[in-house]
């Protein structure tokens, strides 16, 4: 069985250890704020390209499952 890759990495050598989006040097942080401050996804993935909808729409999901696992 094939081992499913992690949406998202952290090492030392990208960025110091910020969590990034796997394969990328786009930080996650990156991603909160931009959907804080009412900017759009795709606003998201034209300043940061190498990440794609697929990897944001998979880290939001996973992000509402942990939450409402947390709440139940």
């Amino acid at each position: 069985m094939a081992t499913a890759t992690p949406l998202i990495s952290s090492s030392l050598d990208v960025l110091g250890g910020t969590p990034v989006f796997t394969g990328t040097r786009a930080p996650v942080q990156t991603l909160i704020e931009y959907l804080e401050g009412g900017e759009t996804i795709d606003d998201f993935l034209q300043g940061f390209p190498s990440v794609s909808r697929d990897q944001v729409i998979a880290f939001l999901e996973e992000t509402k499952a942990r939450m409402l696992a947390k709440t139940s």
